[in-house]
């Protein structure tokens, strides 16, 4: 239901931009977030955009670098990441829910998940 892409291998400091493009039901009133997991390390997450588009939350090692949008027309919500880091190379996932306020940055708190797509930033 959710697929997501975009995922490639850049340089540091370059940009990509994931997509996440849901199917089968529809999302609108959904909030969408990205997550991403590195080898050996737990689910992180990266950000988080309310169901209207108007209220976003962010890692703190994604603030200032990352831009999470959505077009509900389109069901798809983007991931714009810039001035990219090899700290960042991990499996880039989106989830759809409603989660409770105050565990929007649980991944327990997602029922909805992409299959991921792979980020690869270089040194």
């Amino acid at each position: 239901q959710l697929q997501a892409s975009g995922g490639g291998l850049v340089q540091a400091g370059g940009s990509l931009r994931l997509s996440c493009a849901a199917s089968g039901r529809t999302f609108g009133t959904y909030s969408l977030a990205w997550f991403r997991q590195a080898p050996g390390k737990e689910r992180e997450f990266v950000a988080v955009i309310n169901w209207s588009g108007r209220s976003t939350s962010y890692a703190d090692s994604a603030k200032g670098r990352f831009t999470i949008s959505r077009d509900n027309a389109k069901n798809t919500v983007y991931l714009q990441m810039n001035s990219l880091k090899p700290e960042d190379t991990a499996v880039y996932y989106c989830a759809a829910d409603v989660p409770p306020i105050k565990l929007y940055s649980d991944y327990e708190s997602y029922d909805y998940w992409g299959q991921g797509t792979q980020v690869t930033v270089s040194s």
